[in-house]
């Protein structure tokens, strides 16, 4: 067996079923030893940033492992946009890269990545970029490093990993004689009794003195199945619930607990109930930049905050949790649903305040769509268990804002990293790892610019993904930064093809819409029609996502910024 028909091998034992990658020498063996397997689906890309994307995307609801792979030298630096999107967005991934013969290190060979005498550092860029990555120096250690990489990725919050394999091990002769199965033994991370009892004695007393209590969740929940959980805590407890924007759809947006989305681009209701809050229960998520408002500094001022999260180090980031439970989502919110049942009689109904997003007034300032409407339209349309991805644009506040989410139904922007193309990509895994759900991408025109040549790869592969292009010709939020700071614009208007006509071209459906019918129609065709699908959207410039940088709401946000400015003079 030869090293890279043992790592199939391994990739077989822990139930992977799609492979992404791109084509170079260096993996010519790993090639051939997926053309070869009966349960991998192999996906050769036209880029390996996209096939890193991918990955994220098949491990995002799955809980697998996605994969994706590169030769050495650039095809392997081509995978870091998607290990960073894995490391800040809790994907358990392996990537896998070439590398160059060993026998001629240090002499600048093609790809050499050795970091000697001037060449890269790709063992630096790796370690950086990942939880851990791997040097393959014998092919007797394949299947130890192969499952030390897998349990690693899987082990506490998830993440990246990385194995290099060098060149001189694929060569003839060099064979794994060694083989055996992988195990994948990780522990679950289940919350200590003894916390449990200490938090939940917290908020039994907050419940008993009719302190207000809420309930904000991210993406931490929605990837540990904790919706159910959830549910039940708070229409027991009677706990309005707060999200994140990857929180949306953990419990029906709809239900009337559900108070919306808490963010700088949210729902002045969401904030409403977090300025009332004498308690806030936050369930797996990390308090990220946008979810803050810029890391503020007041935001927990004379509040109770108690954390629920699988990674001990986001306890110790820019909040400090008054009461800290290390555990994954579902367990944990199980535990404290029946150590409150315990402590907790009946609970009087919760006095919520009404969600307004759904029935906001738009106003028409042009005749090309406004991209609320546009918005409102794709959540009315979404099909049951449906999944909608967001890269990052002014786009993402729009549909953060707008639409509304049935339970079952997921929402996900790309993370604090931030890659503007990663969802573009990334919907392609996540429809091969689930493609019973339907997998649609809101995403700016500057986004689909940066990679939509990947819907080359949707056509070959029979992969119907549709893609919804807010087209409005600018980089709208770099656009409104530069007005915000240095009241003028620059180098943020661009000329884009007839993407429609694109999409036909490469084999795939494409329309190009101008009004809202235009657009519900042929959004309407494209969830039926099961092909890849490019709708080119033309909306307005002349439309501002809701946003504010105070959860205190825009007009006091807005007092804050003119008062900043006052005293930086």
């Amino acid at each position: 067996m030869k090293v890279y028909e043992a790592i199939v091998k391994g990739l077989e034992d822990v139930g992977v079923e799609a492979a992404f990658g791109g084509a170079g020498e260096n993996a010519a063996g790993l090639m051939l030893a997926l053309k070869h397997s009966p349960r991998i689906r192999p996906i050769i890309t036209r880029h390996e940033q996209a096939a890193s994307f991918m990955a994220c995307g098949y491990a995002m609801y799955t809980g697998r492992l996605g994969f994706c792979f590169a030769t050495a030298g650039p095809g392997a630096f081509n995978l870091i946009s998607g290990l960073a999107m894995a490391m800040s967005d809790s994907y358990p991934v392996l990537a896998v890269s070439g590398y160059a013969s060993r026998k001629w290190q240090g002499w600048g060979s093609l790809n050499e990545t050795s970091g000697l005498n001037g060449t890269p550092d790709s063992r630096a860029v790796f370690a950086a970029t990942t939880k851990k990555s791997f040097f393959l120096a014998d092919a007797a250690d394949t299947f130890d490093v192969f499952e030390e990489a897998v349990n690693v990725a899987f082990e506490g919050r998830p993440g990246p990993v990385h194995i290099h394999v060098p060149l001189d091990l694929t060569e003839r002769g060099v064979e794994v004689t060694n083989a055996r199965p992988v195990r994948l033994d990780v522990a679950p991370v289940l919350p200590d009794p003894a916390r449990v009892e200490e938090i939940a004695s917290v908020l039994a007393e907050a419940i008993g003195r009719r302190r207000r209590i809420v309930v904000l969740a991210g993406f931490g929940a929605v990837r540990s199945g904790a919706g159910p959980e959830i549910r039940r805590l708070i229409e027991r407890f009677q706990i309005p619930l707060l999200t994140t924007l990857d929180g949306k759809g953990i419990v029906s947006e709809g239900h009337p607990l559900a108070l919306g989305v808490f963010a700088d681009s949210g729902h002045s209701s969401a904030w409403k109930a977090f300025r009332e809050a004498d308690v806030v229960l936050c369930v797996g998520n990390s308090l990220n930049q946008h979810a803050t408002f810029n890391y503020r500094d007041d935001l927990f001022t004379g509040k109770t905050l108690i954390s629920v999260n699988i990674s001990e180090t986001e306890f110790r980031r820019a909040y400090k949790p008054d009461h800290a439970l290390l555990s994954d989502a579902r367990p944990a919110v199980a535990a404290l649903a029946d150590a409150l049942e315990r402590k907790v009689g009946e609970v009087p109904p919760a006095t919520v305040h009404g969600k307004n997003y759904e029935a906001r007034n738009i106003i028409h300032l042009t005749g090309k769509i406004h991209p609320g409407e546009l918005a409102q339209a794709i959540g009315r349309m979404l099909p049951e268990r449906a999944v909608l991805l967001a890269d990052a644009g002014a786009h993402l506040a729009w549909l953060g804002y707008y639409v509304e989410l049935e339970e079952g139904q997921n929402f996900r922007k790309a993370g604090s990293f931030g890659p503007m193309a990663g969802h573009v990509n990334g919907a392609i895994g996540l429809k091969v790892a689930q493609p019973e759900r339907t997998v649609v991408v809101g995403c700016g025109d500057g986004c689909y610019a940066l990679s939509g040549f990947e819907l080359m790869t949707a056509v070959e592969h029979d992969i119907p993904v549709i893609w919804v292009i807010f087209d409005d010709q600018e980089f709208k939020l770099i656009k409104l930064y530069q007005i915000a700071e240095y009241q003028e614009t620059g180098l943020v208007e661009f000329q884009n093809p007839d993407f429609a006509a694109y999409a036909r071209a490469c084999g795939a459906d494409g329309y190009r819409v101008e009004t809202l019918e235009e657009f519900e129609d042929a959004f309407r065709r494209s969830l039926a029609s099961g092909r890849p699908t490019v709708i080119d959207a033309r909306i307005t410039r002349w439309a501002v996502p809701h946003y504010s940088p105070s959860p205190d709401g825009v007009i006091a946000g807005l007092v804050e910024i003119l008062e900043d400015r006052l005293r930086q003079g």
